[in-house]
């Protein structure tokens, strides 16, 4: 055995360190991670355990397997595992064999640990902290467990790789709720995890720490995870639910931890926006607090753990949400609802007022998504707005509801089925447990809708659109002053008659081949803006390229202003919100805007002394982040980056570098959240320079030497029409 540990050690660290390498060196990096897997759910309808529901979910997994990815050594697999509700009954017994009789009036807890396997010190620090934790929320700890497993059917890198596995058994001490308890468990959980990782411990993760369901997971193939971990074959082990996964990361390492189902959701697919979402999510962070959390609300932050895959992150977000009280129906639809706004003709309008108040709270994750999720009462299946993951279900004769990836995963007796279907885009289908109760998408969204006074709470929005249409359009610059601004900027010939005159005539993206075949940067005679950087790192692989049809109808720009208050407060003190369709701005349009917003305004000036030296586009970074911060400070609630102020001795600062200083100074200093950035800038010509500006952390961006471009070749005679 000690030489298949020192084999285990040595793999481990050769592994780690290659990735460390290839991180640092190549073209992987540690923050890609997407997974594309098989998912789905199994529940009583009535909410009552069975064995039969864990069953299902085991064949389930069984059925699955395919959508897996298999190591060379045939049983190393990427990830599975199922989330069953506690079986009472079976940790009773468990308890009675740690000694203590347990207290069948109290609510019993378990958690699920994942220990460093071959370092016997860092297990027992690990095992202190998380005992210290529980004690000082004043529970009562029954005992640890090792959980019994076979290793027969690991292959030999997860076996390498293996944790130690052991539950902790706790009693309730306090006289509260499931809900309250749940809580405090989620708490404790994440000062372990802080705790943790201040001790610079690798290798401890918790699968689970709840006193509803428990989560059984590792990196064996999907069929195996029942042979793996025998509880799941006891006959005592009964459930309302089973949630099961099968994990295929197509551009991740596999990780004992990564694997799925989290701790409230299973995911198959990718959250394309997750950088932008991760930034916000740390923007909202400074203001996060809940009655819910009480004094403790600062030990559940940082939200997201560094390190976790795309799927890691939503979940932790969806705990966030439901823990400080809103259930998992209502935390789907915040963080990833249908298309509603272009859709709002042909939806109810309660539908709408709930969506746009949602929306007026938290950014949604956008991505290809089909989800299984549970709270610990509602057990739901749904999609993301577009609907490029499969989710079909069927209700069986005896009472369950079956969805996931696959028709067929789990046999069924079709002469008893009441309902096949599939959920479309956007939509969700959901089982209350407590209530006994099977909610289709309309009736879900209707009990949603209704559970509070969106309608009300979204008066507070004003669209400022009406303020803006039929604003007369005149040039900034014409004729020497243009040539000048538009030589500084970089513009060339090519681009204004490629990429400018068809949007100015067609409204149509210039077309280009993916590839870039022009010299880099630091070898090419002429400027290259910051944007062309960023080309190759907007291609995901996975999804198909958006029609224009489908464009019209689940995309939409819509902006906000200063929304970014507490994303746990459940009430209208949210929804003092502007809100524009477009971030894209015309010049007039920009300064209607700038009068609206009266005395909030500070305007930076984003140009260097051209006389400076070589440091000076340095010093002058420092400075607008200095002046925004000072800005934000003494109460504006609204920036203007502008680098309009450029002359013969003044050279202006690339808007993208400068625009991210700004946002990711303010961010740092705990002030984004407390105003927009308004950005006005030269070089911006093309779509995707508006898109790295509004990825950079822009709210609004103002292409004015763009919009003269298009007016001066307007009065040439070289497009037709006029400006406005």
């Amino acid at each position: 055995d000690s030489a298949m540990t020192q084999y285990d050690d040595a793999w481990v660290k050769a592994e780690e360190t290659k990735r460390a390498w290839m991180d640092a060196n190549g073209l992987y990096k540690t923050e890609d991670e997407h997974s594309s897997c098989g998912v789905g759910l199994v529940v009583a309808i009535s909410g009552k355990p069975s064995r039969k529901v864990v069953e299902n979910g085991i064949s389930a997994l069984k059925a699955i397997w395919h959508r897996g990815a298999v190591d060379a050594d045939g049983k190393t697999g990427d990830g599975a595992g199922i989330h069953v509700q506690i079986p009472a009954r079976f940790f009773y017994d468990q308890v009675r064999r740690t000694g203590h009789e347990p207290d069948m009036n109290k609510l019993i807890a378990v958690g699920q640990v994942f220990l460093p396997r071959t370092d016997f010190g860092a297990q027992e620090r690990c095992r202190t902290i998380v005992e210290t934790e529980v004690l000082r929320m004043g529970h009562y700890i029954y005992g640890w467990r090792h959980v019994p497993v076979d290793i027969s059917v690991l292959g030999e890198k997860a076996n390498a790789t293996r944790p130690e596995i052991e539950q902790i058994l706790i009693r309730c001490e306090k006289n509260i709720d499931e809900e309250q308890f749940e809580r405090e468990l989620y708490i404790i959980r994440r000062r372990i995890e802080k705790a943790a990782l201040a001790a610079h411990i690798q290798g401890m993760y918790l699968c689970s720490l709840s006193c509803r369901s428990i989560i059984y997971k590792g990196m064996m193939l999907a069929e195996q995870v029942a042979v793996f971990y025998p509880d799941l074959v006891d006959d005592r082990f009964e459930s309302a639910f089973a949630i099961y996964h099968q994990r295929y990361s197509t551009n991740t390492f596999p990780q004992w931890w990564l694997a799925q189902p989290f701790r409230m959701l299973a995911h198959n697919g990718e959250i394309n926006t997750l950088k932008g979402n991760v930034n916000w999510m740390k923007s909202h962070e400074i203001r996060m607090a809940s009655s819910a959390f009480g004094d403790a609300a600062e030990d559940i932050k940082p939200i997201i753990p560094a390190g976790t895959s795309d799927s890691g992150a939503l979940d932790a977000v969806f705990e966030a949400l439901v823990r400080s009280g809103r259930n998992a129906p209502l935390a789907k639809t915040m963080l990833i609802p249908e298309a509603w706004s272009k859709a709002t003709t042909d939806m109810k309008p309660a539908w709408a007022d709930m969506y746009a108040f949602c929306n007026s709270v938290i950014e949604p994750w956008d991505g290809p998504a089909a989800l299984a999720m549970t709270d610990g009462r509602w057990v739901c299946g749904g999609l993301d707005r577009n609907g490029l993951r499969p989710m079909r279900y069927v209700v069986t004769g005896d009472g369950l509801l079956i969805a996931g990836s696959e028709a067929g995963m789990v046999p069924v007796d079709e002469a008893t089925v009441r309902e096949k279907g599939a959920l479309g885009p956007g939509q969700m289908i959901a089982v209350d447990m407590a209530e006994g109760k099977l909610y289709h998408d309309v009736a879900l969204k209707d009990k949603l809708a209704a559970s509070q006074p969106y309608s009300e709470w979204i008066q507070k929005i004003v669209d400022l659109n009406a303020l803006l249409r039929d604003v007369p359009e005149t040039p900034m610059f014409e004729g020497a002053d243009l040539r000048k601004r538009q030589i500084a900027a970089g513009f060339t010939v090519e681009e204004l008659e490629q990429v400018l005159a068809p949007m100015a005539e067609d409204g149509k993206e210039m077309i280009a081949s993916m590839g870039d075949d022009t010299p880099a940067a630091v070898l090419s005679s002429i400027y290259r803006p910051l944007s062309h950087f960023f080309r190759q790192n907007f291609s995901q692989v996975t999804n198909p390229p958006i029609d224009s049809l489908r464009e019209g109808r689940v995309m939409s720009l819509k902006t906000r202003f200063g929304n970014l208050r507490n994303v746990l407060d459940e009430t209208n003190a949210q929804s003092e919100i502007l809100v524009l369709e477009s971030p894209f701005l015309a010049n007039a349009e920009f300064d209607v805007l700038v009068k609206r917003f009266g005395d909030q305004v500070a305007f930076i000036d984003c140009t260097f002394p051209a006389d400076a030296g070589p440091d000076a586009l340095r010093q002058g970074l420092e400075r607008i982040r200095a002046e925004a911060e000072d800005a934000v400070r003494s109460g504006a609630g609204q920036l203007v980056m502008t680098d309009h102020h450029q002359s013969p001795d003044k050279v202006a600062m690339p808007m993208i570098l400068a625009t991210s200083a700004v946002h990711s100074w303010l961010t740092r200093k705990g002030l984004r959240t407390f105003c927009s950035v308004n950005v006005r800038s030269a070089e911006c010509i093309d779509p995707h320079y508006f898109a790295v500006l509004i990825g950079c952390g822009a709210t609004t961006v103002n292409a004015y030497l763009a919009q003269d471009s298009i007016a001066d070749r307007i009065n040439r005679g070289l497009i037709e029409g006029s400006l406005i």
